[in-house]
């Protein structure tokens, strides 16, 4: 049992000294799908760029183009995000609410009791 407290505690410990692993693993994995999908994108398209480079549209041109568009993914999935998350937030005060007066009605009723039938009750 006292090895499983100390494993417990180092783990406690490890991940107390390390509090921005977590973030920055998200953050690396997203960036790793996000590169993966807009290279994929740009490799389904390698003709439509090539006819675009073909007339001398620049290389600066097309590459905006794609940043453009791999950006307005991106804003839009924030935005979506940012939506959840207060959606969740809602919820969470619509619980908390709710968890509140299911609380207070019991300890209402607990105020009202007379206190010598209490006192009589088994």
């Amino acid at each position: 049992m006292g090895r499983l407290l100390q494993d417990i505690r180092h783990s406690l410990r490890t991940f107390r000294q390390s509090p921005g692993f977590t973030p920055a693993a998200v953050a690396a994995l997203a960036a790793i799908g996000v590169y993966g999908l807009m290279a994929y994108s740009v490799q389904q398209r390698t003709r439509q760029i090539g006819i675009r480079l073909a007339p001398g549209a620049g290389r600066a041109k097309v590459r905006r183009r794609v940043v453009f568009q791999g950006m307005r993914l991106a804003v839009a999935r924030v935005a979506l995000g940012v939506a959840a998350a207060l959606g969740l937030a809602v919820a969470a005060v619509a619980l908390t609410v709710v968890s509140f007066v299911a609380v207070w009605l019991p300890a209402r009723r607990a105020t009202g009791i007379d206190p010598v039938i209490a006192l009589r009750y088994e």
